[in-house]
């Protein structure tokens, strides 16, 4: 089952002028403005957002599916809206368990505000369970952070920075500290230092939080450092891993077309002149992709929908989340590679699409959790912590 094989709020049209932009936003190492423009006219930031506060009202499910079609078309363009809509599925997720914490992101989402991701630090394994980020308490409940955020998406665009840092006023109970930064409030630098390999167009720069202020009404939790029960971790983690998820599947269900194309379209000197969607050992590459590809749809939908229907899964969450993105991204490697061995030298261009996928695919090596953080989980959730 194909993305589009569902409903969608992104029209053919629109989805050909976002795939017809991708190449030069790569070739140029440019942001996605006129995507990010045409997307929100179309409401696509507002999809999360109750339809009390202007938006569409959706679930992670159809929002998921919203993604995986738009990745399709420009993964990059895809990746940097995730962390949009990973701020808005959070606090999304919060409202429907009855915590209005975050309602003002979906307030301000509503009325065209743009939400970026400023979690992410160099050499910072402990992910959401500790940070190198300075948060310094302010009269008045505020905080100011100092440090360094990697792979900022959205630099050039956001208005709203979701971010953290680490508050050791008490040593004996140090907290980590989440809240939103305004734009306008400054107290930081956005570098110009984002030129990768792929995924070029999220323009994912280094945010430097030299006194950044964010007031007390926008800090929405202060946690113990450390592994955390409490619903706004779990509501990262979740909107996160699958919207990942999605977008690599995009990825993968795009590879998958252009091999189909290039196998009918390319024809073998050696066998008479006949179409290579005629031979035996690229039908069974292609097959090989397909079904691999197939299998991660069924598993984006009903892990969305668990999340959608408040669905207790216990301690299986985390173990189930960390596994749906390691899957979807490490098959989207698979496929592409396989649509490469397909398609033949064209792809190695860099102009070519298919060599611009094998480039953004790497990208989800990078993305938490990471591969062996991934194990780590699974294996304790089935063997218990190690002695």
């Amino acid at each position: 089952m194909s993305a589009a094989a569902t409903e969608t709020i992104i029209s053919d049209e629109l989805l050909g002028s976002i795939r017809s932009r991708a190449a030069g936003y790569d070739a140029r190492n440019e942001f996605f403005t006129e995507d990010l423009d045409a997307l929100a006219e179309a409401g696509y930031l507002r999809m999360f957002v109750p339809e009390q506060f202007g938006g569409l009202g959706f679930g992670l499910e159809r929002v998921a599916r919203e993604q995986l079609r738009l990745a399709t078309a420009a993964p990059a363009t895809a990746l940097g809206i995730n962390m949009h809509l990973v701020w808005t599925g959070v606090a999304k997720a919060l409202l429907d368990r009855g915590d209005d914490s975050l309602e003002f992101v979906l307030r301000e989402a509503g009325a065209d505000e743009v939400f970026a991701f400023g979690n992410s630090e160099a050499g910072n394994d402990l992910v959401l369970f500790g940070s190198t980020t300075r948060a310094e308490p302010q009269p008045g409940d505020g905080y100011h952070f100092f440090g360094r955020k990697i792979f900022t998406s959205l630099s050039p665009a956001w208005t709203r920075l979701g971010i953290f840092g680490l508050d050791e006023t008490d040593p004996t109970d140090p907290l980590l500290v989440h809240g939103f930064l305004d734009r306008a409030a400054g107290g930081f630098e956005t570098l110009d230092d984002w030129d990768t390999l792929g995924m070029r167009a999220t323009q994912s720069r280094t945010t430097v939080l030299d006194g950044a202020e964010v007031r007390a009404d926008r800090i929405v939790r202060k946690l113990p450092a450390g592994p955390s029960a409490d619903p706004f971790v779990f509501a990262i983690f979740a909107n996160f891993e699958i919207l990942i998820a999605a977008v690599y599947t995009g990825i993968g269900e795009r590879a998958l077309e252009l091999a189909v194309e290039a196998a009918h379209r390319r024809t073998s000197l050696k066998n008479d002149g006949r179409r290579y969607s005629s031979d035996p050992d690229i039908r069974y590459r292609i097959a090989d992709a397909a079904i691999a590809q197939d299998g991660l749809y069924p598993q984006l939908d009903v892990l969305a929908r668990a999340v959608d229907e408040k669905t207790d899964l216990g301690r299986s969450w985390f173990p189930r989340l960390v596994g749906l993105k390691l899957r979807a991204t490490e098959n989207a490697r698979f496929v592409v590679d396989q649509a490469l061995r397909v398609s033949g030298g064209r792809s190695l261009s860099s102009s070519s699409e298919l060599g611009r996928l094998y480039r953004d695919v790497v990208a989800g090596i990078f993305h938490p959790s990471d591969p062996e953080s991934a194990h780590s989980t699974v294996a304790t959730a089935w063997l218990g912590p190690a002695e």
